[in-house]
């Protein structure tokens, strides 16, 4: 592979799930720009993230490592100080390294998010321009609501807010924020805006941060009426344990399902959040025009990745931090024109932390001694189908493997209290955990998760940030 340096542009919303894209078959979601970076790339339909939750999943795809690793279970704490980031390998090899947008590297407080800029500059970035996604921007400050303020908007968006914890999780109206103000808006913006003006000679990182489609559900403008509730596709439906299984597994079944919410909240909910998804392909084709109008974008490598999905209704329940496969699988998208081949789809089982040796291996930098994930230039390159024998993830102190068959999951005691055969049952209907009649199958796999976590406990010391 040449090692003549590409420019880097990392996209990220935040909680798309895999399958709401044209490109993987969804027969509703208009995503022509994200489609045209899997048909001119590759995609990853079976990627998953390490950790169904922002932080924790942020933390690991920037380090390289997973929760058991970097210690962020939860939304909780900040990226450790010791730990190194794939920025700064990408400083070190010559880049010019830049953020705009939601990073959640660190918890939210209320504060100006300037008072952390020094934070970031020692992740291994050489300009900052964040935002928190939506929630958080009630009670932190930063220079979107800097601006919000000087526009008479930021105490309606806030009210607004407000009034939506009032209602409950299935709140659904439009943003009172212009198209052009939405949160997602002003992240496309200012990364537009920093691509136009970028004067310097080194080759840029470029990692855009979006704070959308997460809940709440406030498309604004005309996003919000873009999909008719009428024609949304029904959720997953919920179902009840099965006979014979353990306590915990059961539990889990019923646990943490949504009270009261109807198939036309879930319809409403849905068409909100197609909404919100295709406000953001629309700065996607905003920002790819950007690059091509520098002159950048045919040699420029593109990273589109999400931390973790959305449950949308599925198995009666929103949001995330659930093993379901609606929270765990993620977009990936590589796209490096001459290099991958275009129009691709592996089946490949990989995870998000991946891609940090992916993009060392494209700039033709040395390995991280730290970093535990799996170059994916064997794939990209065609010479080799699979990727991973299973993925591992963590969230709350509970951990999962998946296998091409079978996903299992472990709780903070120990104790089995998820298993599904997604070869029978890929719609994940009915959970076997504790039931005798698996009891070897529980017993191989809970062995081949316990190896997993042996082996990526990390034997390098933390190593000082490349100079």
């Amino acid at each position: 592979m040449s090692h003549q340096l590409p420019h880097i542009l990392i996209l990220m919303p935040d909680q798309q799930r895999a399958d709401c894209l044209g490109a993987a078959g969804h027969p509703v979601i208009q995503t022509p720009n994200m489609d045209r970076l899997a048909r001119e790339g590759m995609r990853f339909a079976r990627a998953c993230t390490v950790s169904p939750l922002c932080m924790p999943a942020r933390a690991s795809f920037v380090s390289g490592t997973y929760p058991h690793n970097h210690g962020m279970w939860n939304n909780a704490g900040e990226l450790p100080a010791r730990d190194e980031t794939f920025f700064h390998h990408l400083q070190a090899a010559g880049y010019h390294t830049s953020y705009v947008g939601k990073s959640h590297f660190y918890e939210h407080r209320r504060i100006h998010m300037r008072e952390r800029e020094d934070y970031m500059h020692a992740r291994g970035l050489d300009e900052v321009h964040e935002t928190t996604g939506p929630w958080a921007t009630c009670g932190t400050d930063s220079y979107m609501t800097d601006e919000w303020q000087a526009k008479g908007l930021l105490q309606k968006f806030r009210d607004d807010y407000a009034r939506r914890r009032e209602t409950g999780p299935c709140a659904v109206w439009p943003s009172p924020l212009p198209v052009e103000d939405h949160l997602d808006s002003y992240i496309g913006r200012q990364a537009v805006r920093w691509i136009e003006q970028y004067q310097g000679d080194k080759p840029v990182c470029l990692f855009v941060g979006f704070g959308g489609p997460h809940e709440p559900w406030d498309a604004p403008g005309d996003y919000a009426t873009m999909y008719d509730p009428a024609d949304m596709p029904p959720a997953i439906p919920a179902t009840e344990p099965l006979v014979g299984i353990g306590k915990r597994a059961a539990d889990m079944t019923t646990r943490g399902r949504i009270a009261g919410m109807s198939a036309e909240d879930i319809a409403r909910l849905r068409a909100n959040y197609y909404g919100k998804i295709s406000l953001l392909d629309h700065w996607f084709g905003r920002i790819l025009d950007a690059f091509e109008q520098r002159g950048w974008l045919d040699d420029t490598f593109v990273v589109f990745w999400s931390d973790h999905g959305e449950m949308l209704g599925d198995h009666g329940r929103l949001h995330k931090s659930v093993f379901y496969e609606s929270a765990l699988r993620v977009p990936l998208i590589l796209r490096w024109p001459g290099r991958i081949p275009a129009d691709q789809t592996s089946q490949a089982l990989v995870e998000n932390i991946d891609v940090f040796p992916t993009l060392l291996e494209a700039i033709g930098a040395d390995p991280s001694p730290r970093c535990l994930g799996r170059s994916l230039w064997p794939v990209l390159r065609g010479e080799a189908s699979a990727h991973r024998e299973a993925v591992l993830s963590e969230v709350g102190n509970k951990t999962m493997i998946l296998t091409e068959r079978h996903k299992y999951a472990l709780d903070s005691s120990g104790e089995g209290y998820l298993l599904f055969d997604l070869e029978r049952d890929p719609r994940e209907q009915v959970n076997w955990a504790g039931h005798p009649d698996v009891e070897w199958i529980e017993s191989r796999l809970r062995d081949q998760l316990l190896v997993r976590l042996a082996q990526t406990q990390c034997r390098q010391p933390y190593p000082q940030p490349p100079a």
